[in-house]
Formats: structure tokens, sequence, C-alpha cells
């Protein structure tokens, strides 16, 4: 009996650990499941993102250092800091899909194992019954020897197979252990990202504030331009009316600042006429892309340019979908032409970029830029709202929407 005991002290323990494989319920509560095909694109997504923002955050602490004006030198650790929070925000999503799809695993682990436990447990109680059966009981029992041997018979030959076919088992539990460990690791992982993300965010919060004091003599000029947009969008029809009227003002300025300054009254007033160069429009002066343009957030493309949108009306750029509060940065180096609520569209950024390139970010909770600033290709622009409310960007050249995957940097 001695080996039908020690068998039934396999198949107990076994059973126990079936029960032990089962998914934890706290993790589940805490990251929000996704189905496998999903969790694995997000994790390349994600991956992929979280490498291009700490690339563009080490080129911008290089250009930290090179800068030799103050003003320039906190605009690029700023930018730097911005893409930070990105990689940081990647991190977590990339940590999420880890999350995911090692809880898919332990899910079929557990469904394998729930299918083998149900045979195994009844096999276990009647071994565990024949193994506290007293051997005296069986010698009074007519034929009960005879069995009692032909069970040991039978023992002695079977459980070196049920050995061999439950190693298979025991190596499906050992997996079960590991997802365990991992499950673990890849949480406490997405806990010291989200630790990090804070950190950053309030360190650009801070550095934000420090710009905003330094700049305050040249904010009355920004007040004034600022008011004089909020009035041309309450004029606009819709949103592309807006961006046709600040395209508009835009070429005016630009031929404004190209016009020769005054000449000295020369003194023989029969000398010749003086001739002016034509000013240069917009579109002769626009390059073939716009430099350095990269997407303005982090999340899953919900639609893309030229795309067929529920209003029946085509998709003039590029819809995203961030995670609440996810960082915007702007997508190129500009002045930004409108800053502020408009209708529908949440709080919306328009950028004046060299060269006749426009671009409108829309779907912020918050922005951190005024009308007049000044920036750089990744500056903070805001924060987005996440949730039911997309993130949109729009590119467009001399007035006319192209496709911004077109030209990403």
């Amino acid at each position: 009996m001695r080996r039908s005991i020690a068998f039934c002290g396999i198949l107990g323990t076994a059973s126990a650990a079936l029960l032990l494989a089962v998914p934890h319920g706290w993790a589940q509560r805490e990251v929000t499941l996704l189905e496998p095909d999903e969790a694995q694109a997000e994790l390349t997504r994600a991956t992929r993102e979280s490498q291009r923002a700490e690339a563009r955050a080490d080129r911008f602490l290089q250009e930290a250092e090179e800068a030799g004006e103050a003003a320039d030198k906190t605009a690029r650790e700023t930018a730097a800091l911005a893409a930070q929070i990105q990689a940081s925000e990647a991190k977590i999503t990339a940590a999420r899909a880890r999350f995911s799809l090692l809880q898919n695993d332990r899910a079929e682990l557990a469904k394998r194992l729930s299918d083998r436990r149900e045979p195994l447990v009844g096999l276990t109680g009647a071994l565990q019954t024949t193994a506290r059966r007293p051997l005296a009981l069986s010698a009074l029992q007519p034929g009960s020897l005879k069995d009692l041997v032909y069970v040991r018979a039978v023992l002695a030959s079977a459980v070196p197979e049920i050995r061999t076919r439950t190693a298979a088992l025991r190596a499906e539990l050992e997996e079960g252990e590991r997802l365990e460990r991992r499950a673990a690791r890849v949480v406490e992982n997405l806990r010291s990202s989200e630790q990090e993300l804070q950190s950053r965010r309030t360190r650009l919060s801070q550095l934000e504030t420090q710009q905003r004091l330094s700049s305050t003599e040249a904010r009355s000029n920004a007040v004034r331009e600022s008011e004089r947009a909020l009035a041309l969008a309450e004029e606009a029809r819709d949103l592309d009316g807006l961006v046709d009227i600040l395209g508009e003002a835009a070429k005016l300025r630009a031929e404004l600042a190209a016009l020769p300054g005054p000449i000295a009254r020369p003194s023989d007033l029969s000398a010749t006429v003086v001739e002016f160069d034509p000013v240069p429009t917009t579109s002769s002066n626009s390059s073939a892309r716009p430099p350095g343009f990269q997407l303005p957030v982090q999340g899953r493309t919900l639609a893309g340019f030229g795309e067929l949108r529920d209003s029946g009306l085509r998709s003039k750029g590029l819809t995203l979908s961030p995670a609440p509060s996810a960082q915007v940065v702007a997508p190129g180096a500009g002045r930004i032409a409108f800053s502020g609520p408009y209708r529908g569209f949440g709080r919306i950024v328009i950028i004046e970029h060299p060269g006749g390139w426009t671009s409108l970010v829309t779907g912020l909770a918050r922005t951190e830029v005024e009308v007049g600033d000044e920036v750089i290709g990744g500056a903070p622009l805001g924060v987005a709202g996440g949730g039911e409310e997309p993130v949109s960007l729009e590119l467009r050249r001399d007035g006319e929407p192209v496709n911004p995957l077109n030209y990403l940097g």
C-alpha cells in the first residue's frame, strides 16, 4: 500500500496547485484586460513609441546643453521633459499590454488544468479510500485478499506510467508559477512607471510656471492678440473657416514683415526711382515638408486620413485615442495662432509652421500655450482629456489638408 499512499500524495498536491494557478482578482481589478490580438498590437506600438520618445528626450537634452541663450535652453529642457513624460506613458501602456497577455496565458493554463482536475480528484479520492482500508477488514471479506493482490499488482505496473503522464501536468503547474511571478513583476513595474510619470509631470508644471513668470513682460501684446484670435473664432462658421481666416492673417503678417524698411531721402530728387522686389508669397516659400514633424500624442489610431466618418464626411487628418491626461506636444516648430476652446472640438491649438504649413490639434482638456508663443517641435501644448474625447491632428499645406503620416520625421 506504500505506493498507493505515495501516489495519493502526488495527486493531492497537484489538485491543490490547480487552485493556486487561477489568476488573482486584485490584479484584474487594477488593470483593464485586453484581447490577445489587441494587447499584442498595443505592446508593439507602445514599445516603439517609448523608444522614439526616449530618443527625442536625449536629443533635446543634448541641444539644451549646447544652447547659448537661457530661453532657448529652457525651451529644450521643457521639450525633453515632455518627451520623457510620453516615454513613461508608453511604458505604462506596454506594461498593461504585457499584463493582459500574461493573464490570457494564465487563463488558458487554468482552463487546461481545470479540465484535468475532475478525473484526478475522483482518482485521488478512490486511492485514498483504498489506502485507509484496514488489511484485517480485507482479510475477513470473501475474495477481498485476491482482489487486493490484484489491485496491488495493477498499481505496481500502472504507477510508473501514471507518473510519466503527470510529468506534463507538473510542468504546467511550474509554468503557472512562473507566469504568476512574471505578472507580479509587471504590476510592480507598472506602479513604478506611474510614480515616475507623476514625478515628471510635477517637474514639468514647475518648469512651465517658471517660464510664465520669466515672460510676464511680453504678455501684454499676447493678451491683445489672443483676444483678437477669439473674436475671429466667433466670426468663423466652422473649424475650416477659422483655419482659413488665421491663414490669411499669417500671410498678411509675412508680407508686412518682408516689406523693406524706410529709405533715406536722396539728396538728388531727380535720382532714379527705387524698384522694390516683389514680396514673396507664402506658397512660393513652401518647403517640401515641415521640419521635424511628429505626432502630438501617443495613442491608438481611431481614424486615418481620408476615412469616411459617421457624419458622412472624409477625415482631414488623424484621430487618436490617448490615455487620460496624456501629454500633448507641438508636432513641429512654429507660432501659436490659436489656443483655446472651440465649439464641438474641446480646446484646440493651431500652429503656423515655416514654409506655409499649418497644424491643428483638437481635443485637449487643458492648454499651456498662448497665442503668439513661439514653440519648438516637441514643446508641451497641454494634456488630453482621454476617455471618450479623442485627439485629432490636421496638417495643411497652403490651406490644403494633407496626410500627416507622409511627413513624420
